[in-house]
């Protein structure tokens, strides 16, 4: 039986403390990758509500070695980090899309940090062949270690639209692998896509569900300047939704997770510079607040029944 540690929901912290019996942190890390529908193999200029940054904003300088990154971050966060270990999270791009050697490379720098006690490693499905697959089950038997891929929806209309790049199928397949390899993994997913209803949305959790995913990870549609998502929204004005519309949202999948299901983040927040909408996403701790706020209200619990 799981620990709920002062939330309705099994917190990664939660895990972390179940795991580790301590508060684990991590430290954001750029390998300096591409991605496959950036670079031309599958499509060009990448997802649309992607950032320059690869939706890896406040990662590390890829300038900078692996070990330069963590003690770069370690040395801003040591009041506190502390004594506490760290899990390296590369996080912006598609950080298995590249040559196995140099990925061995990296993630042994970052494994080998006295201070790293796992690793965290951000994907597309489509970027998981054997030989990479190989190395990443290595890892898992080894060391701590998560995945972490980037589904966002199962619509493949809407995939299309966001230039996803890859079909359902793709997804389903890459988890399927990694659950017979017993890899666990996060699945992303975003809550105001353009053209998808309440029920499309409740559809991808469930697929996230149903694929054996370790954890999920939820994110409120940001609409950053300078991308294709922001030239979309001033063309046509898709719907954005309020703080109340997404945290009801939240709230009903919770409720529908496994027990047991890590979860990884219930929203998330771009740089105030940067967002164009939803503006109220800026106020992480509000939006967090509220979400708890209404749990409590209805009296949910993750996987809780009627």
């Amino acid at each position: 039986m799981v620990k709920y540690n002062n939330r309705r929901f099994y917190s990664l912290n939660d895990y972390f403390k179940d795991t580790f019996e301590e508060k684990i942190f991590k430290v954001s890390l750029d390998g300096g990758f591409t991605c496959p529908n950036r670079d031309g193999k599958v499509a060009h200029g990448g997802c649309i509500f992607c950032s320059d940054a690869g939706s890896g904003d406040f990662a590390g300088s890829r300038r900078k070695s692996i070990t330069e990154q963590i003690d770069e971050q370690l040395e801003f966060m040591k009041d506190k980090i502390k004594d506490n270990k760290v899990i390296a999270y590369f996080q912006n791009f598609t950080n298995t899309y590249g040559e196995v050697k140099y990925l061995r490379q990296i993630y042994y720098e970052a494994l080998n940090h006295p201070k790293v006690i796992g690793l965290a490693i951000g994907t597309r499905p489509d970027c998981i062949d054997d030989d990479v697959l190989q190395l990443l089950e290595e890892i898992n038997q080894n060391y701590f270690f998560w995945l972490e891929l980037g589904l966002q929806t199962i619509d493949d209309k809407v995939a299309k639209l966001i230039n996803r790049g890859y079909d359902l199928p793709v997804y389903l397949n890459a988890a399927k692998k990694l659950k017979e390899k017993n890899i666990k993994f996060v699945t992303h997913m975003i809550i105001g896509l353009p053209n998808e209803e309440r029920e499309d949305i409740l559809k991808t959790a469930k697929c996230i569900v149903d694929s054996g995913a370790w954890g999920i990870k939820i994110h409120s549609l940001h609409i950053i300047k300078g991308t294709r998502l922001e030239k979309l929204y001033n063309e046509i004005k898709f719907k954005v939704f309020t703080m109340e519309e997404y945290v009801e949202m939240v709230v009903t999948i919770l409720k529908s997770l496994p027990e047991n299901m890590v979860v990884h983040r219930v929203t998330g927040d771009g740089k105030k510079e940067e967002v164009v909408e939803p503006l109220w996403s800026l106020n992480k701790r509000k939006v967090l607040n509220e979400i708890e706020k209404e749990l409590k209200k209805r009296e949910y619990m993750q996987m809780e029944d009627e």
